[in-house]
């Protein structure tokens, strides 16, 4: 017995719809804070770094969401769980842009002299930047064309990206956060537990396929 493909794709509208709500929610509350009153004003005080902020941690999550769908495949239960894998990631790579946006639009005006000393002196935009950047090909290589152009072992192996681009958005979320690090330092935790797990079930596999 294992879960059905067909009820996870029945799912697929409800998770599309439960994944774009933050960012149509937040977006309404920043218009909000300018004057037109929707829903009230959550932003509080500083309503870009709020802004920016709820992006950013909702695209680890989602990063990290990915990668626990990327294990859980792998048993037969939930191999069904694999139809959704491709949203989410896309999701994250959303709520990134969202982020990466909020940053050099709202937050900075495009003054691109300042946004590279940015990323070259501080540390914590250093590794989200380059996170951001490695995130490019796994979206972009997501589409069924491109899957089939590359191959896919070729395509697995620019996927596996996916975890440097975790541990390098749970390094800026930690350096970024001043006070309380317990969050980011359990982001942390879950993805080096995930990618133990994906580097044991590798070596399982080959052990497997050689004996």
């Amino acid at each position: 017995m294992r879960l059905s493909s067909k009820v996870v794709n029945q799912l697929k509208p409800i998770i599309f719809l439960l994944l774009i709500l933050p960012s149509i929610y937040w977006g309404i509350n920043f218009i909000d804070y300018w004057g037109i009153n929707f829903i009230g004003q959550n932003l509080g005080a500083n309503p870009i770094d709020r802004l920016m902020d709820e992006f950013g941690q909702m695209s680890l999550r989602l990063i990290i969401l990915t990668l626990l769908v990327s294990s859980l495949s792998e048993i037969n239960f939930f191999r069904a769980l694999s139809n959704i894998r491709r949203m989410i990631g896309l999701f994250a790579f959303y709520y990134v842009c969202l982020h990466f946006l909020t940053y050099i639009v709202l937050d900075h005006f495009f003054n691109w002299q300042f946004i590279l000393k940015d990323v070259i002196k501080r540390p914590f935009i250093t590794f989200g930047f380059i996170s951001f950047v490695l995130l490019i090909p796994l979206a972009v290589t997501s589409i069924n064309v491109l899957v089939k152009k590359l191959g896919f072992k070729i395509w697995k192996r620019i996927h596996m990206l996916i975890y440097i681009v975790a541990l390098l958005a749970s390094l800026h979320y930690f350096l970024l956060t001043k006070a309380d690090k317990t969050e980011p330092l359990i982001y942390l935790f879950i993805i080096l537990l995930l990618l133990f797990w994906r580097l044991y079930s590798r070596r399982l596999k080959f052990f497997f396929n050689h004996h």
